[in-house]
């Protein structure tokens, strides 16, 4: 009796308060960098690069692609993922002033450009290198892609030499630029960074205006920062 009295209260009587099996905690064996889905959203900043043709000149470091998008991943195997891309594009074009330009007028101006505004989707497939953890890793991507223009905007900056300082043109709905671009790109990343270059298939001008105007650069090839 005296030996009962004197054990401690825990070698007899103990209480589970929270009972968990990590292995089947299916958020975390599913979803990450590196694990079966994956989604973030990224950043893009594409110049627009490769010989532009007398008539649609542009100038360099000035036209541009940007685009803000959603990335989905699924992984089939350590080294190979698929994946599916949602972005918003604004590609835009700056037309050197020169005095054989055509597009899409003759008239020259202190400053224009053509945008095109666009919603894309991009299917790729991703090869891995190198052992990781749950991380993104090093990676090419090899893709596809199509797009919806919904958007088009020819602007025009003159400074005349008399009367107002600065006038401004705006013209919306370009009759003379396709609706539904497409192409193919590559994507040689490291973590949130990546290296883009993109090759647009799709001639930039409807079928009315391709003699008129010559066609305009189809590479871009830039930058991308991943959320992740």
């Amino acid at each position: 009796m005296a030996i009962w009295l004197l054990c401690p209260a825990s070698t007899y009587a103990q209480r589970v308060l929270l009972h968990s099996d990590v292995a089947e905690d299916t958020i975390y064996g599913s979803f990450g960098p590196n694990r079966r889905f994956f989604n973030h959203i990224y950043l893009g900043y594409l110049p627009v690069v490769g010989a532009s043709n007398p008539g649609s000149d542009i100038r360099y470091g000035s036209s541009s692609e940007f685009m803000l998008g959603l990335r989905n991943k699924l992984r089939l195997s350590e080294p190979v993922s698929i994946g599916l891309d949602l972005r918003f594009v604004r590609l835009s074009y700056v037309l050197a002033q020169t005095d054989h330009k055509l597009l899409p007028t003759p008239t020259v101006h202190h400053r224009e450009s053509v945008a095109l505004s666009q919603w894309q989707l991009e299917g790729f497939v991703r090869l891995n290198a190198g052992a990781r953890g749950n991380v993104v890793g090093r990676y090419l991507d090899l893709s596809g892609w199509g797009g919806w223009v919904m958007g088009t905007a020819h602007r025009a900056e003159d400074r005349p030499s008399t009367g107002p300082r600065r006038v401004q043109t705006n013209e919306r709905g370009l009759p003379y630029l396709r609706r539904w671009p497409y192409g193919v790109g590559a994507r040689l990343g490291s973590g949130r960074y990546a290296a883009v270059a993109r090759y647009r298939l799709s001639d930039t001008f409807t079928p009315a205006y391709q003699s008129a105007y010559p066609e305009l650069p189809r590479w871009t090839v830039g930058l991308e920062i991943g959320w992740l």
